[in-house]
């Protein structure tokens, strides 16, 4: 089975079935599964998409908005809708993923929303609407399968059984004692296959990974993928459980900051919206281009200082451009795979020095490579073997400045609190233009005057 894509024929079925009336609608949309609906949303207008959420069972329709992309707005299209049609939506979702898109709302819609839920509901909700999003708290999900360690197989068979009525599916068994505090974990399999007599107590793992509401998302994520789990424990400083993260909430956590890493180090701001218009495009931008153009102000001042070198030999203009952009592409390729190191791993001082090392060994490799090249060039086309040698030394020393400022920087941006993808592009840039310049005119003037 193929990935679903948004196709103009799908958009079209589905806008035709939307005026031939709601029958046809119905037979149409049967031929989607929620999570395409949800896909084919992106090319509905919000009239359309409320005339398909409110024609829908509400178990198909809370998974829909739940599907949502977070750009496609779905705490909105939620709100709009009749407030009995809102109830049975909201209701209908996970505890992680209703609290997921009702925090995009105002505190007064929040509210409005709460005050129809029953109790049970607003409560769970407004519990895990206090912790910060891209925590282990702001992931997890309340609804979890618990047995108490000294039950045995049998009474703990009819405790999961009870309990899984509530839920549409899970991965783990919680153990926990008399005082509601964590024990481990337990496989549906090692109950099933233990003896008739056996206890919880006797089964149960101990050594379980957990995490505190606190953690970073980032660092459940790195949890989940590093011990293969399939979800992950949370728990509260006295040893509480209060809920857990499940894997298929990890996958949209990686995909989040994957992107914002790219974004950040393109010199996008996260707030960005992918799919915004212009107008956030440029107040997201502008001030990392005007940042930029500071530092490029500096590179320029140093071709000002060697601007007697430059009218002597006009021909070092040309190679400016070359040792500047090849220093420039060497960097970013070392912040990339430096920056997605520091992502996957907390890096020891001797990792962190491995890495600069490294980085700088390919420097030299590549910048000697590249720079044979363009010596080659030189020769032949300028007949100036001693201009060949320059722009050989440039550009080696500016592939060795990219590598080690590449790696260098985001580690020591890294160390000193800072996201190391928000400020290492620019850093980086201004270092090999600057250097870059500064080798191939002062070895110009050194050598070659």
């Amino acid at each position: 089975m193929q990935s679903f894509e948004i196709d103009k024929s799908d958009v079209l079925k589905v806008k035709n079935a939307i005026l031939a009336g709601d029958e046809t609608l119905k037979i149409v949309l049967e031929e989607y599964h929620a999570s395409e609906i949800a896909i084919l949303f992106e090319r509905l207008d919000k009239s359309e998409q409320r005339h398909i959420i409110n024609l829908l069972p509400a178990e198909i329709a809370s998974e829909i908005i739940s599907e949502m992309d977070e750009e496609s707005h779905p705490e909105d299209l939620l709100f709009e809708l009749h407030p009995d049609k809102r109830t049975e939506i909201v209701e209908e979702l996970d505890y992680d993923d209703a609290t997921d898109i009702i925090s995009q709302l105002e505190d007064h819609e929040q509210k409005e929303i709460l005050e129809d839920l029953t109790e049970d509901h607003a409560s769970e909700i407004r519990n895990l609407l206090t912790y910060d999003e891209k925590t282990a708290g702001g992931l997890m999900n309340t609804e979890l399968i618990c047995v108490n360690i000294n039950l045995t197989k049998k009474d703990a068979i009819d405790e999961i059984i009870r309990q899984s009525e509530e839920m549409e599916e899970f991965y783990t068994i919680y153990v926990v004692d008399d005082d509601e505090i964590f024990k481990g974990i337990v496989s549906l399999k090692d109950i099933i296959k233990a003896k008739h007599n056996a206890k919880i107590t006797e089964l149960v793992k101990v050594d379980a990974v957990y995490v505190h509401p606190d953690t970073d998302q980032e660092e459940v994520a790195n949890l989940i993928s590093q011990y293969n789990l399939t979800s992950i424990p949370v728990i509260d400083d006295h040893q509480k459980l209060l809920g857990r993260v499940t894997f298929d909430d990890v996958i949209d956590v990686m995909e989040a900051e994957s992107t914002e890493d790219i974004l950040k180090i393109s010199g996008v701001s996260e707030d960005e919206e992918l799919s915004g218009n212009w107008v956030e495009a440029v107040k997201s931008r502008l001030p990392w281009l005007i940042i930029n153009l500071g530092t490029a102000f500096l590179a320029s001042s140093v071709v000002r200082y060697f601007d007697p070198t430059i009218k002597l030999i006009p021909s070092l203009a040309a190679y400016m451009t070359i040792i500047a952009g090849m220093g420039g592409n060497a960097a970013t390729q070392a912040l990339a795979v430096t920056v997605r190191r520091i992502s996957l791993y907390d890096l020891t001082d001797k990792q962190a020095y491995r890495t600069v090392l490294k980085e700088f060994t390919v420097g030299l490799i590549n910048g000697a490579s590249n720079g044979l090249i363009v010596f080659i060039f030189a020769y032949f086309f300028d007949g100036n073997p001693m201009l060949g040698l320059v722009i050989f030394l440039a550009m080696t020393g500016n592939l060795v400045i990219a590598g080690i400022t590449g790696a260098g920087i985001p580690l020591i941006l890294k160390r000193v609190g800072i996201d190391p993808a928000i400020a290492s592009s620019i850093i980086i840039t201004t270092f090999t233009d600057v250097f870059g310049f500064l080798l191939i005119l002062g070895l110009a003037s050194k050598l070659l005057l």
